[in-house]
């Protein structure tokens, strides 16, 4: 009876072997890669046939999303108009592991003629691809991971690997921080949390304010009808503090039994952490984080109470 875990162990361990083996083929041609694509005015197009055609996608959108503006062509697209996309500012990359596809090789004098520089990568370094190439890149793996070695296993994953070495050397060329990616990633949540500002996420209605007179004991329950842990204590329109969960515990511990009666006044917590609508959410959390509180009052700049940020509303 076939051993399931051990065919795929043996399929993970040949494409880590295939990674790997990349490592000794970095030479100059890959800094000279790197450079070229970081150099480049205009776009890096990228392109590729069957499965080199879906690594050749990813790497595109790898590298748009970390500084390289790319995009991904069809090689049969080419020759129907597509070619009209390519200046000669643009770098071509294409992606076959025999470098013999015939789709690629077409368009390649195309490319000559408009001196669009030509960056090879594949598993034969005497192809066609590789001899017409301006960089060539090598990606040959003694074998596919697949039991009949026919498929592309080793060798799309080692591809997909060596383009993700070129985006990571670009992005520490550009010196691309977390929120440049933000800017690339508006949807997601680094994008969320380095854009957004504490007026996109704050709770801004049925606030729990209370008066400062009122007695702890009513003071707990409108700290639990808030569900926010807190309230804030308020007279007329002004902010004199606010009661937590955390500050109600220490009270019941050292009032005993005259907890009930205190008024809250007596055990809020004055000067509140406020911030401004402005303020981005990255910061508060860092201020969360280092004042070691759970959330920040939202206020104008007459000191107007505006709305409530906590831990949670940072991640939604």
């Amino acid at each position: 009876m076939t051993d399931i875990k051990k065919v795929a162990a043996q399929c993970l361990q040949d494409e880590s072997e295939a990674i790997r083996a990349l490592i000794s083929r970095l030479d100059d041609s890959f800094e000279k890669v790197v450079q070229l694509l970081y150099s480049c005015q205009g776009k890096v197009v990228v392109t590729g046939v069957g499965k080199s055609g879906h690594i050749a996608a990813k790497m595109a959108a790898t590298l748009s999303s970390t500084g390289t503006p790319a995009f991904y062509v069809n090689p049969l697209d080419v020759f129907h108009g597509g070619l009209g996309v390519m200046t000669s500012e643009d770098v071509v990359v294409a992606l076959s592991y025999s470098g013999q596809t015939d789709e690629l090789l077409r368009f390649v004098p195309c490319l000559q003629e408009r001196n669009i520089p030509l960056v090879g990568i594949s598993g034969n370094a005497d192809s066609l691809l590789a001899r017409h190439s301006t960089y060539h890149l090598c990606v040959k793996v003694d074998h596919e991971a697949y039991p009949l070695n026919l498929a592309p296993t080793c060798s799309t994953t080692a591809t997909l690997a060596l383009a993700d070495a070129i985006a990571c050397a670009l992005v520490t060329l550009r010196d691309f921080k977390e929120v440049d990616f933000a800017r690339f990633h508006p949807g997601g949540s680094l994008g969320r949390r380095l854009l957004s500002k504490a007026q996109d996420v704050m709770r801004s209605t049925d606030l729990p304010i209370i008066q400062p007179d009122i007695p702890l004991g009513e003071a707990i329950i409108q700290v639990s009808r808030g569900k926010l842990g807190l309230c804030v204590v308020m007279q007329e329109d002004k902010v004199l503090g606010i009661i937590t969960d955390g500050d109600v515990r220490r009270a019941t511990e050292r009032l005993r039994e005259d907890f009930f009666y205190v008024p809250v006044q007596d055990v809020m917590t004055s000067h509140p952490v406020t911030v401004h609508p402005q303020t981005k959410i990255e910061d508060i959390l860092q201020l969360l984080n280092t004042r070691k509180i759970h959330a920040v009052l939202v206020v104008d700049d007459q000191e107007h109470l505006l709305g409530i940020v906590d831990n949670f509303s940072c991640y939604v």
